[in-house]
């Protein structure tokens, strides 16, 4: 398999962690998301995505996109470990959990959102990180409420091992930290965020070990 990545992107980092808890072989395959204006806009990565994004993944000339359908196909042609439960109540709580990073919070704060609020909209950085940090507390609040107020968590966000929902939880809290967000008052996130950082298929994912880190 071949993960086309970018070391800061919190949805390849999210399939990343997804390749590494299934114990899959995969190769890293670099595409920079801001040299030269963007390598995912370039004819090569469109032919592969045309929506310009990463990541993408290529299991033997198959093409995949979107972070969330490439873990559940994962998760389907690879099921041990599995990253959704058995039950159908237990899958759409896990799956609410990971939409409401993945489909909620995350995309208010993409890379090119903020590009086009700072270059096209004139805010300054003071104002886009302002921008950034409103929507964190807004997201993440959500889902501490969720996870707080639930039995269902555990020592992860889904009982006691981690699913599709730790795999989206963790980059988003990482994101967060690199732009101080507060997150005081999300006892339970960063709980369950420290503990995934702990496992090894966590911490190879990260940022700092990617072949393109910067």
């Amino acid at each position: 398999m071949k993960l086309y990545t970018y070391f800061r992107s919190s949805a390849a980092y999210r399939v990343r962690i997804a390749l590494n808890l299934k114990g899959l072989a995969w190769e890293a395959v670099p595409v920079h998301l801001v040299r030269g204006g963007g390598e995912q806009y370039g004819a090569d990565y469109r032919a592969l995505n045309p929506a310009g994004l990463v990541p993408a993944l290529d299991d033997e000339g198959r093409v995949l996109t979107q972070s969330l359908a490439i873990i559940e196909y994962l998760d389907e042609t690879h099921p041990e470990p599995p990253l959704l439960p058995a039950n159908p109540a237990d899958r759409a709580r896990v799956r609410a959990i990971a939409q409401a990073i993945a489909c909620d919070l995350h995309p208010l704060n993409n890379l090119r959102v903020l590009r086009y609020l700072k270059h096209e909209l004139g805010v300054s950085d003071a104002q886009k990180d302002a921008w950034y940090r409103h929507w964190v507390g807004v997201g993440l609040g959500a889902v501490e409420a969720m996870l707080a107020a639930d039995p269902a968590t555990g020592a992860f966000c889904h009982g006691a091992s981690p699913s599709l929902a730790d795999c989206c939880l963790v980059p988003q809290v990482f994101n967060a930290r690199r732009f101080d967000c507060d997150l005081s008052a999300m006892p339970t996130v960063v709980r369950i965020a420290e503990r995934c950082e702990a496992l090894e298929a966590f911490r190879l994912a990260a940022p700092a070990q990617q072949p393109d880190a910067e």
